[in-house]
């Protein structure tokens, strides 16, 4: 089992000791106000970790704490790790950006996009362009998540049972084929709406390997990476280490929810959200895309498919407010556009949070995140588990003090 350790004196890594001690200070009246249970965050400078902080429990019933090897579900991160799995199919000639998904799943070989009316009296017609494989990644593919309640296909995305992403009772390629049968809210490329479109990456990430979803990425981005804990599934040696899962209370407080992954190979294996993994697991990914596709001598991606990767792909280069659903029309988004698999900063002057251009990452809904910030050589990483009924206003903490402790 590797854990992640301090390497580097936070001076000798141009942070500012004080900015830091104000950061570690601020997450720690939130555990202590009982806003969230317990926190790690690492700060880490040309790949050398100076900062890292474990405060509070990871399981407030059992009076576990967090500590550098607990586990985190950090759902949403799993969408660039399915990513980068992917990418390595088009490196290897398997996959183009520009495939059809339907040359690899049948169900999406005719999209069509809604029109009007609800239930059963939905009105749809083709869509003006065929659906690609980019249109997954940059999720401009029109497809969306039941717990919008912004369009009527989001409705529909309800009615066939997919509340929580999942088709009751299927895997992976029961579920997907479940999506294509819907509309779509738009012509594939037109718009960004944040949605399942990773777990159809998943399921042609299988279809092209040959592989489950969880086989191929242990095999070809895991193992290699030393990514030891991460995977889609709780080994009974890993159990202790898993931190629960919490949910925000009416009065503010947080109480243990149920949440995935679950003891044993789950059936459903989500692409989008679906991994557990620790901060050294994370640390490692991180230092994957830093470092241009390569890590101690073991290479998974060229340096052009990971500059590729993050730039902006966004329809005119626009940022997710301009080009968003409207679930998306958030002061949060200006000055963010959307690479494959992350979102990318292109217009620092008008982040709501102090960002580097280019930097790049992505969160998850238990209050987990990271990002790569090349100007400035930077990579971040935070987690708690918690679910929140909105964003969680950490995140705006976390990002205003790392800046203040950018010294250099």
């Amino acid at each position: 089992m590797a854990v992640l350790r301090q390497e580097a004196d936070p001076g000798e890594a141009g942070l500012d000791p004080d900015a830091l001690g104000r950061l570690d200070r601020e997450l720690a009246r939130r555990v202590d106000g009982g806003e969230m249970p317990g926190f790690l965050v690492a700060l880490a400078r040309a790949g050398r970790v100076a900062h890292l902080t474990a405060y509070g429990a990871r399981d407030l019933a059992a009076g576990l704490p967090v500590e550098s090897d607990t586990l985190w579900r950090i759902y949403s991160m799993t969408k660039p790790v399915t990513t980068v799995g992917a990418l390595m199919l088009v490196e290897d000639g398997l996959l183009s950006l520009d495939d059809e998904v339907g040359r690899h799943l049948p169900a999406f070989a005719e999209p069509r996009v809604y029109v009007d009316g609800s239930g059963d009296q939905v009105r749809t017609r083709p869509a003006d362009g065929p659906l690609l494989v980019r249109h997954l990644m940059t999720h401009t593919a029109g497809l969306t998540f039941a717990f919008y309640h912004a369009h009527p296909v989001d409705a529909l995305y309800r009615a066939a049972g997919l509340d929580s992403s999942v088709a009751p009772g299927t895997d992976l390629a029961g579920t997907t084929d479940v999506y294509a049968s819907l509309p779509l809210q738009f012509d594939p490329g037109t718009r960004w709406n944040y949605s399942v479109a990773t777990n159809v990456l998943g399921r042609i990430i299988e279809v092209v390997s040959g592989l489950p979803l969880d086989t191929y990425l242990a095999e070809r981005v895991f193992r290699p990476l030393g990514m030891e804990d991460a995977g889609f599934e709780v080994t009974d040696a890993q159990a202790e280490r898993l931190a629960e899962l919490y949910g925000e209370t009416d009065d503010g407080g947080i109480e243990p929810i149920d949440g995935l992954p679950l003891r044993g190979r789950p059936r459903f294996l989500s692409g989008s959200g679906g991994m557990v993994a620790s901060a050294h697991d994370m640390h490692r990914f991180m230092e994957l895309l830093r470092r241009q596709g390569e890590l101690d001598g073991t290479r998974l991606l060229r340096p052009e498919t990971v500059a590729l990767m993050t730039r902006n792909h966004l329809p005119g280069g626009a940022d997710l407010r301009t080009v968003g659903a409207p679930p998306h029309d958030d002061r949060g988004n200006e000055g963010v556009g959307f690479g494959l698999g992350v979102s990318v900063v292109v217009d620092p002057s008008r982040t709501r949070e102090p960002s580097g251009l280019g930097a790049y990452g992505w969160s998850g809904v238990a209050t987990t995140t990271f990002w790569v910030d090349p100007g400035r050589d930077l990579t971040v990483q935070f987690y708690t588990q918690v679910r929140p009924r909105s964003s969680h206003a950490v995140y705006r903490d976390l990002k205003g003090l790392v800046h203040e402790a950018l010294a250099d």
